[in-house]
């Protein structure tokens, strides 16, 4: 299997244009925190500000451009997208308001918004289902490895070169993928099926209300997007504030704030290359598993800080790599049951929606923690976010056969599905 999925030149590709793009997005991300913390001097919230223009066009939009995803041509939509946000960076260079920046960074999240249902759509279409596991993995290992060489490569390239340059190299990055997709082969499927019916053209709300229809069907979807949202709701509480929880210990390390991300980050990519060779597993079983192992984590970092315990430049890091691995065992398994359950010409819908939910969470949760942290103090947060999620995992370990009973009925029915939609 995995000699077959690395001879899929379609994948392959895919997969390149998505690591040159994914290291250029952090790339840009530290150049312009950079510049924007350091040279303009912005207030907190200011920064704060920087992060939000990225996120919510995909909360906003992520649905209706999973629909345009499914309507129109994915890998045109790709390149379109890569395009137009190498010059929406390119603009950056010449940003002399903070609210350029912001301008700038809301067009770069709204073509995200719909770049990143595309890419999924074209990845049902280029990788089989029983190989989808593997390649979701992959993915995962990408993403994670990015997280870990971007920042340093960008930190690097800022103090030697500063902003400008880095912003150039992100522009190059978007054109160098958008080259790359254009290889892609064709659809597997005709789009044209997805807005006719017996002749009469389907409009756009019905097409999306068809993915709608699809999502509500399904249980194993209902219930793996609760899990994963809420336990990205509850963990976003805290997780903002780690830098906060640092600075309750007397001699933490200077550098345990960077060791620790990267730690985690190490943490999600040996996950993908673990699920990329076990690929028999259950995923609501792994996901509930890592929720559990994410609460221990985040129980633990609290209950040492408040000890003030010794070497938490070896703790710290320690317990980031399981956050990230646990983290790793939640998305990964859960994506690729979906990539695989959903037919193809509904794949942008269906994965718009499961952006803009997850998206949305990840912009509440660090708002209501920063006023909870202010509220109750950063290390009781970070233990009732522990508990949360570990409980949570308790309460879904009791309704697992249930779940996953009806999640192999309604995966023999999509799949039937497919099929027919397919051929």
């Amino acid at each position: 299997m995995k000699q077959t999925l690395l001879r899929n030149r379609g994948y392959i590709t895919l997969m390149i244009a998505q690591l040159i793009s994914s290291i250029g997005d952090w790339l840009s991300i530290v150049a312009i925190i950079t510049m924007v913390g350091l040279k303009w001097n912005a207030t907190p919230i200011e920064v704060s500000l920087i992060i939000l223009c990225l996120a919510v066009p995909m909360a906003l939009f992520g649905p209706f451009a999973g629909t345009f995803a499914d309507r129109f041509n994915r890998k045109t939509l790709m390149v379109v997208s890569d395009l137009v946000r190498a010059g929406l960076v390119l603009m950056l260079i010449f940003a002399t308001t903070i609210w350029m920046v912001y301008i700038c960074l809301f067009g770069i999240g709204m073509f995200a918004a719909l770049f990143i249902p595309a890419k999924n759509g074209k990845l049902k279409e280029l990788v089989p289902d029983d190989q989808m596991k593997s390649a979701m993995s992959i993915t995962s290992m990408i993403d994670s490895g990015t997280k870990v060489l971007g920042p340093l490569l960008s930190g690097l390239l800022v103090t030697a070169f500063g902003a400008n340059p880095v912003f150039l190299i992100d522009s190059a990055t978007f054109i160098l993928s958008a080259i790359l997709l254009l290889t892609l082969p064709a659809s597997v499927f005709s789009n044209e099926s997805t807005v006719e019916t017996n002749g009469k053209a389907i409009s756009f709300k019905e097409d999306f209300l068809q993915g709608v229809s699809f999502m509500k069907g399904n249980r194993f979807l209902l219930v793996g997007l609760s899990i994963l949202t809420i336990s990205l709701l509850i963990l976003q509480l805290s997780d903002s504030q780690i830098i906060v929880l640092i600075r309750e210990l007397t001699n933490a390390s200077p550098d345990l704030f960077g060791i620790l991300v990267t730690g985690s980050g190490l943490g999600m990519f040996f996950s993908g290359w673990l699920l990329a060779k076990k690929t028999e597993y259950k995923p609501i079983l792994l996901m509930l598993l890592g929720v559990c192992g994410m609460g221990v984590s985040f129980g633990l970092l609290a209950v040492f800080t408040g000890m003030d315990l010794s070497y938490s430049i070896l703790w710290g890091p320690g317990l980031g790599l399981v956050a990230g691995f646990s983290a790793g065992i939640v998305f990964i398994p859960f994506q690729a049951a979906v990539q695989t359950d959903t037919p193809v010409h509904i794949t942008g819908r269906v994965f718009g929606v499961i952006n803009s939910a997850t998206t949305t969470a990840t912009i509440i949760g660090p708002l209501l923690g920063g006023i909870l942290v202010t509220i109750f103090g950063v290390i009781p947060m970070f233990i009732a976010t522990g508990s949360l999620l570990v409980m949570m995992s308790l309460v879904g370990l009791l309704f697992r056969s249930k779940i996953e009973r009806r999640e192999n009925d309604v995966s023999k029915g999509q799949q039937r599905t497919q099929g027919a939609a397919s051929s």
